[in-house]
C-alpha cells in the first residue's frame, strides 16, 4: 500500500481507503461487513471512513464497526489505523439533529464514540455547510472537539471552494488547521476542479474523494 501526506500535516492515509457508507449497517450480514473490514486492513488500508448517520438505519454502521472493532482490532492495533466521522445530515428529530450548530455536532461527536465505544477519533468532519448557521460556530466546534480530546484532526465535506477558504481561515486562527477535505469525486462529479482543488493546494489541505 502506498501512503499520501494528508496536505501540510505529518499524518499519512493510504492510497485506499475503506467507507462505511453501504455494507455495514443494521440492514447488512455482519460476518460479511467484518471480513471487509479485516481484508482491507491486511492489506493495508488502514483508513476507515464513516459518518453519523451511515447505515441504514442512521447510526448503525458506527455501531457494527464498533464491534468489528473490538473483535479483532484491540490493544496497539487501535494506534494503527484511522477513524473518521461526520456530523452535519439528518441524524435525529427536532432542531437539534440536522446541519451545522455547535449544538448537533459535539453532540453527535458524543453519540458516535459511544457507538463505536471508542475514546477519540482521528478525524471529525463537519459533513456540509449550514446556511443558518455561522461558519464560525460550526469550525469552533470542530476546534472544541480537538481541545477535548475526542479528535485529533478535524476536516469539512461538500464545501464550495469559497466556504472552504473561509472555513480553513476561521480554523486557523483558532489554532486547529484544517486537515482535510473530502468531496464527491469521479469521472463524473468534476465539481471540485473548479476551483476548489486550487484553494485546497493554496492552504495546504488534504483532499479525499
Amino acid at each position: 500500500m502506498k501512503y499520501n501526506r494528508c496536505g501540510k500535516s505529518g499524518l499519512l492515509l493510504p492510497e485506499i481507503s475503506l467507507g462505511l457508507w453501504h455494507n455495514f449497517g443494521s440492514v447488512d450480514n455482519f460476518e460479511n461487513a467484518e471480513g471487509i473490514a479485516i481484508e482491507a486492513f491486511d492489506k493495508g488500508i488502514t483508513h476507515f471512513d464513516l459518518a453519523n448517520n451511515y447505515g441504514p438505519v442512521p447510526g448503525s454502521a458506527e455501531e457494527n464497526f464498533g464491534k468489528i472493532l473490538w473483535h479483532n482490532f484491540q490493544g496497539n492495533l487501535r494506534d494503527e489505523i484511522v477513524i473518521s466521522t461526520k456530523a452535519g445530515y439528518t441524524m435525529w428529530k427536532g432542531p437539534y439533529g440536522d446541519w451545522g450548530s455547535r449544538k448537533y455536532l459535539l453532540s453527535s461527536l458524543d453519540q458516535s464514540l459511544k457507538r463505536m465505544s471508542i475514546d477519540y477519533v482521528d478525524i471529525f468532519y463537519s459533513h456540509r455547510p449550514d446556511p443558518e448557521t455561522p461558519i464560525e460556530e460550526t469550525m469552533m466546534a470542530l476546534d472544541h472537539a480537538v481541545r477535548s480530546g475526542k479528535a485529533l484532526y478535524v476536516g469539512i465535506s461538500n464545501y464550495s471552494a469559497e466556504q472552504t477558504r473561509v472555513a480553513v481561515d476561521v480554523l486557523k486562527q483558532l489554532g486547529t488547521p484544517c486537515l482535510i477535505h473530502q468531496a464527491k469525486y469521479s469521472m463524473l462529479e468534476r465539481w471540485v476542479e473548479n476551483g476548489l482543488l486550487d484553494v485546497l493546494e493554496e492552504k495546504g489541505v488534504g483532499c479525499i474523494a
